[in-house]
């Protein structure tokens, strides 16, 4: 019982100082500037309460930002963080005094703890807040009060990776009340959009590789269920320096891409072009691997230049690929001595030589259809006698027919093993220039795809340079 009669006697105590309060002003004393402790302590006293003398009128809260810096952006887990300069501004309708009867100051610094303030939170704000406390703001006898605080705000964003490293990134900032609605708290902001861009651009610091854009902003209405809450969106759009990853990424990839297609001009069915495509390949990937930690790493999307060294180190397998497929037909014993067979006639030495305009040799032509081997007959063996008799003649053409036999088979031997070895030559040509053509394939295939990356980068980067 005793208690509950001083707890009434405590909110009657109140409701007595805010009425003599709202009828009254701060006091002041001769030779004393500013208002008396006393009549502030009465205010200090009221802080539960919003500073308002008709509770049905709504406290204004004015908010305007000043970006100072990106400190940075984790495409992983898709967080921005900044670091904010943050102004409040807000009526207090108990402090009040005149300054002629104050000595003539019209503004004071006050303790922020010993005074209402408004529960402005950022929506977006995903960590604890570590910024530095602002202790004191500044009261003017108006009652109208300016909190200048700084802020480390950590930040949910959408952030769109897929145009990296000429990215450009907008993220919001939702300035709000957390429980005060529209009836208790109004939001505003304090200068215009166009006025906030202009001076974060010109105190923008430590941005690294960051630099801002513009911001955006609006104000508008929250609805859930039956309340209604004042918010205000900023849209911070900032775009990302690509000098560093077109140094430390682009250069030296399309380095190694132009010796690889330099490469090209190699004999296909050379060994020695094997091994230099293997060690290409072998620099390609330890490349990828060093410079991995540059890439940014989603789930939801990856970067086209990711895309890009993906589709380089495929071509590159392919042309080692064909390399050994040739190198194998050229020197395997079973298969370069076999007729190619016509459909890869028709359809590489014919119709895919013709679509890259392949260049033939002047005493090579394509033909559709195997050639055949011709029979050869050897011509009558013409032997001249001599006036012999009848004795020395038989001994002699025994002796003569045995020699010229053996001539013959030596003959016929020599015969055969120079046209195998030409048989053997042409087949090998054959099969040379199917390889050639396939070659000629992929070496366009490569610039194709190569050049048609090269635009799409350049044109990004004109875009980034234009937005600028």
């Amino acid at each position: 019982m005793g208690s509950s009669q001083k707890s009434i006697g405590i909110i009657s105590g109140l409701l007595l100082i805010s009425a003599s309060l709202c009828h009254s002003k701060l006091t002041c004393k001769e030779g004393h500037s500013g208002p008396t402790l006393e009549s502030m302590q009465a205010v200090f006293d009221l802080k539960p309460f919003r500073p308002a003398v008709n509770l049905s009128n709504p406290t204004i809260t004015n908010i305007s930002f000043t970006l100072y810096a990106v400190l940075g952006v984790n495409e992983k887990t898709q967080i921005l963080t900044t670091f904010l300069w943050l102004r409040l501004y807000w009526q207090h309708e108990f402090l009040v005094w005149d300054p002629e009867e104050c000595d003539g100051v019209t503004r004071i610094s006050l303790p922020v703890k010993e005074l209402w303030s408004p529960d402005i939170i950022v929506y977006e704000f995903v960590d604890d807040d570590v910024s530095q406390a602002c202790p004191y703001v500044y009261v003017n006898h108006t009652g109208h009060i300016r909190w200048d605080r700084m802020l480390r705000l950590v930040s949910a964003c959408n952030l769109e990776i897929f145009s990296f490293p000429f990215d450009v990134q907008n993220c919001s900032f939702t300035f709000g009340s957390y429980m005060h609605t529209i009836r208790d708290v109004r939001i505003s902001p304090a200068l215009t959009f166009e006025e906030m861009s202009g001076n974060s651009k010109r105190y923008l610091e430590a941005s690294g590789e960051w630099e801002l854009v513009d911001i955006l902003g609006e104000t508008s209405i929250l609805q859930f269920g039956i309340d209604e809450w004042d918010i205000i969106t900023f849209w911070v759009v900032i775009k990302r320096r690509p000098v560093l990853y077109v140094v430390n990424l682009l250069i030296p990839s399309s380095f190694l891409m132009l010796i690889d297609i330099l490469s090209f001009y190699l004999p296909p069915h050379s060994v020695d072009r094997a091994s230099f495509k293997m060690t290409l390949i072998l620099g390609y990937t330890v490349f990828l691997l060093i410079m991995n930690d540059l890439l940014p790493s989603t789930a939801n999307g990856t970067p086209i230049i990711g895309i890009y060294f993906s589709v380089c180190l495929a071509l590159m397998v392919i042309s080692l690929l064909e390399t050994v497929i040739i190198t194998n037909v050229l020197h395997h014993s079973t298969m370069k001595y076999q007729e190619v067979p016509n459909w890869v006639r028709v359809v590489i030495l014919k119709h895919i030589a013709n679509l890259i305009c392949y260049r033939w040799p002047e005493d090579v032509r394509p033909s559709s259809a195997p050639q055949k081997d011709k029979p050869q007959s050897s011509g009558p063996l013409v032997v001249q006698h001599t006036n012999q008799t009848p004795a020395q003649q038989t001994t002699n053409n025994g002796a003569a027919l045995t020699e010229l036999q053996q001539i013959c088979q030596y003959l016929a031997d020599l015969r055969a093993h120079l046209t195998s070895l030409q048989k053997e030559g042409e087949l090998q040509d054959q099969w040379c220039h199917v390889g050639y053509v396939l070659d000629f394939l992929l070496f366009r295939i490569y610039l194709l795809l190569i050049s048609c990356y090269a635009m799409v980068i350049i044109s990004m980067w004109c875009i980034w340079i234009y937005q600028s």
